[in-house]
């Protein structure tokens, strides 16, 4: 979970503290290099293909994923980066993250966008990023990619591709970085 959600979920400003680590940094590259290989295969190669991460955690992923399709496919992927905040249907129940910078480098009309995130959990903010695409163009097809499906589902969203599926309680956190992907809790600071 990337700083600034946790700033926003209970305890307000918690500090997560892991009680278990599930994929090394050595794992998630691994994981990173098997999906991007996935987007180019299941699309017939990387024409029309956009990445969009999604704030916040699912920006460096998207960024790493198109590294490794330019390093093995010669070819460059454009990556946005939209903020669906105020997409979101759960405004009132939780609070409204302060706004992330949106960047949609292209038009997505006609393009295949793969959503990039880094843990699916009840599929709201998937939801949402479709949503907030709709304002950048009407895309042929949207994909999503995850690093962690964890479960718990309150919509019918399924991703096209998982790093790692890992089922956890709702009660428990997943952090993603570059380091790893960790289950913990949040304790106030």
């Amino acid at each position: 979970m990337a700083e600034r959600e946790r700033s926003h979920t209970r305890p307000l400003g918690g500090r997560f503290v892991p009680t278990a680590q599930v994929l090394s940094a050595t794992d998630v590259q691994r994981a990173l290099v098997r999906m991007a290989h996935e987007v180019a295969e299941r699309n017939g190669g990387l024409e029309g293909v956009v990445l969009i991460g999604l704030q916040t955690g699912g920006v460096w992923l998207a960024r790493r994923i198109a590294q490794v399709l330019a390093e093995s496919e010669g070819e460059e992927v454009p990556v946005g980066t939209p903020d669906v905040a105020f997409y979101r249907d759960d405004i009132g129940l939780r609070p409204v993250l302060p706004e992330a910078a949106t960047e949609i480098p292209v038009d997505l009309t006609g393009r295949l966008v793969v959503l990039v995130d880094d843990v699916l959990f009840t599929g709201r903010t998937v939801r949402a990023a479709l949503n907030a695409l709709s304002d950048y163009g009407r895309a042929r097809a949207v994909q999503l990619a995850v690093m962690v499906d964890r479960g718990h589902r309150e919509l019918p969203i399924r991703p096209d591709y998982v790093g790692k599926n890992l089922p956890t309680r709702r009660d428990e956190m997943v952090d993603v970085t570059e380091d790893g992907v960790a289950i913990g809790t949040l304790v106030p600071r």
